[in-house]
């Protein structure tokens, strides 16, 4: 994810990274070329296109544009809310055990839940980005683990599956309560939930027809657009079809990049950075509750 300042204007618009512009240069530069082509022909031959058709069209069209983008923020949104939730359900599962475990391995299972909730996260980051590799992890893998999930295709899902069962197993020797083991149950719940509401998200692409349509018709407006601005701007027309183009084809391009909010994209979620957020607050909640902080003495 771009971290930028909004009030910047001048950083803002000259910034390159994270813009969509290195993706519409060739095609920007193609719609001013077919305008110096348009230009030509009508100061020679007098060849131009009647307006009524582009002007009947270029409200649907801008209707279309907007959906898409509308469309796509709101998958964007979704995953942003769902990555939230999953970080505030694993934070607050590594509090109820750090803070209720009770026994001489209470320490033990402090730290292997820790690794294990940082690797779940990993695994789930894996398993959106359709990544294969177990070597980008955050924490360890024991080799027994790497055996386990090889070959496995919903990896976070079974790896969830192994987080129950030390949870659950913790419990049967006494170093969880019932009570405290029924409320991580909950939050093992809402993980899952959430997984599969990011899974959603990755599976269901915008429909082909609606993608393929818009982009087709979104080509023949652009590209017959400098034959009707040739009588009316005259020499400017490279510059008017050109910035025309930038705008709708730029429009349409950021609905693209954003419709799958969960890749390695400049403006896709930071889940690395999430990822080791994670890390970092677990083993400092992990650390606190081992050695509890001195309370306040009255005055």
């Amino acid at each position: 994810m771009v971290n930028y300042d909004a009030r910047n204007w001048v950083g803002v618009l000259t910034q390159v990274h994270g813009s969509v512009f290195p993706r519409l240069f060739y095609r920007v530069l193609a719609v001013a070329s077919v305008a110096l082509v348009a230009t030509y022909l009508f100061e020679t031959q007098h060849v131009k296109f009647a307006p009524v058709a582009h002007t009947m069209v270029g409200a649907a069209l801008g209707l279309l544009l907007v959906f898409r983008t509308n469309t796509s923020y709101d998958r964007y949104w979704e995953g942003r809310k769902l990555l939230g939730s999953s970080i505030n359900r694993l934070r607050d599962l590594m509090r109820q055990v750090a803070g209720n475990a009770r026994g001489g391995s209470a320490h033990a299972l402090c730290l292997e839940l820790q690794r294990r909730l940082v690797i779940f996260f990993g695994l789930q980051r894996q398993y959106l980005r359709q990544e294969r590799s177990l070597e980008g992890l955050n924490a360890p893998l024991s080799e027994t683990e790497k055996a386990e999930l090889e070959p496995l295709t919903a990896r976070p899902v079974a790896y969830l599956a192994g987080i129950s069962r030390l949870l659950s197993d913790a419990h049967r020797d006494g170093l969880l309560d019932a009570e405290i083991h029924r409320n991580i149950d909950s939050n093992l719940t809402a993980l899952m939930d959430n997984l599969g509401g990011a899974e959603r998200i990755v599976k269901t692409p915008v429909p082909f027809a609606y993608a393929q349509h818009i982009k087709g018709f979104l080509f023949i407006f652009c590209f017959t657009l400098p034959f009707v601005l040739a009588e009316p701007v005259g020499r400017w027309n490279l510059v008017a079809s050109a910035a025309v183009a930038y705008a709708l084809f730029g429009i349409e391009e950021i609905g693209v990049e954003i419709e799958d909010p969960f890749g390695d994209d400049p403006n896709d979620l930071p889940i690395d950075t999430m990822e080791l957020g994670l890390k970092k607050v677990t083993e400092d909640m992990v650390s606190v509750a081992q050695s509890p902080l001195t309370a306040p003495k009255s005055t």
